[in-house]
């Protein structure tokens, strides 16, 4: 701990890092998994093969897809990016699907009864009644991505896991120890924060 407490600054430039490479993949990967949530709950059959093709994804392991991705795009923190956006997938459209499927269809009869666009319907009547179960997924991918981000250090794209890898060819435990206290702390924070907001979009 001792290291965690007289480089402070390192360690929270590195968390700052971390925040923003957990938080760049996150939008981009919500933006991707929103339309194709929309498919997959209501096209059956596309919507079986999109979620296959993402769950083979998602069980790649990490450092093979990093090993992947680096021979093709080569080292940093965009390539680590993309790895990042493709592991969230899974989990962020199969909740999106869950919550519009979730969705009455006395409210979807509703909406149309009030003359609602399908467009309309979708984001005034569907996506807020199937919030909290976005933001379920929301919650378990980011605290997904804060974890495989810290893999990520081992292609330059910096954040908490530079100092767990430096510590480690170091032979520094002090190092491997604040790199892994951040990254544990910003995932409960991460964890509570987003559970909070999940209880208020259920209530709301």
């Amino acid at each position: 701990m001792t290291y965690l407490f007289t480089h402070w600054h390192t360690v929270a430039e590195r968390l700052g890092e971390h925040v923003v490479l957990v938080g760049v993949s996150l939008a981009i990967a919500l933006a991707i998994a929103l339309p194709l949530g929309v498919v997959v709950a209501r096209k059956p059959r596309a919507g079986g093969i999109t979620l296959a093709i993402l769950s083979a994804i998602y069980t790649i392991p990490s450092l093979a897809l990093l090993a992947i991705l680096v021979a093709l795009f080569g080292l940093g923190t965009p390539t680590a990016i993309v790895a990042l956006v493709a592991y969230a997938q899974m989990l962020l459209v199969r909740n999106v699907a869950e919550g519009l499927r979730g969705v009455s269809p006395a409210a979807r009869d509703a909406a149309r009864g009030l003359g609602f666009t399908p467009l309309a319907q979708l984001l005034r009547v569907e996506f807020p009644l199937a919030l909290p179960t976005i933001v379920g997924g929301i919650r378990i991918a980011t605290v997904s991505l804060i974890s495989i981000a810290t893999v990520a250090a081992w292609i330059d794209a910096g954040g908490l896991g530079t100092l767990i890898f430096e510590g480690l060819h170091q032979d520094d435990p002090a190092k491997i120890i604040a790199g892994s206290v951040a990254s544990v702390a910003l995932a409960v924070v991460a964890d509570v924060t987003l559970r909070v907001v999940e209880r208020i979009a259920a209530r709301a």
